[in-house]
């Protein structure tokens, strides 16, 4: 099983910035498929961005344009880039790997707090 470990998150004003970090416990060429995804109180997890083996990205439509996915190989590590943040991008922020097998990992989630 593959350890993620999320960092990066905090407390920040609105139209602020923070830049997540997952660090994997093994190579992150073994995975298919990583992505981060988020969950608010009393609301379901999100997919907020994901990136293929193949480095094709996918984001949801409230991030687009303010936050950028992207992956550092030698580190295997994961990260995001939250520029322009809003209020309600508050959330813990869980990264996601899907490995080739088909064996999904998360990790423990990192808060993010964007006050207005």
């Amino acid at each position: 099983q593959v350890q993620l470990v999320e960092s990066g998150g905090g407390l920040v004003q609105a139209g602020g910035s923070l830049r997540l970090s997952c660090a994997a416990s093994r190579s992150i060429f073994s995975f298919d498929f990583m992505g981060w995804y988020r969950q608010a109180p009393g609301k379901q997890r999100d997919m907020v961005a994901t990136t293929s083996v193949y480095g094709v990205r996918s984001y949801a439509d409230s991030v687009k344009g303010r936050f950028t996915i992207s992956k550092d190989n030698a580190q295997d590590t994961l990260y995001l880039q939250m520029n322009s943040l809003k209020p309600e991008d508050t959330a813990v922020y869980y990264c996601y790997a899907r490995s080739a097998s088909g064996i999904d990992s998360w990790g423990q989630g990192t808060q993010v707090t964007v006050s207005s």
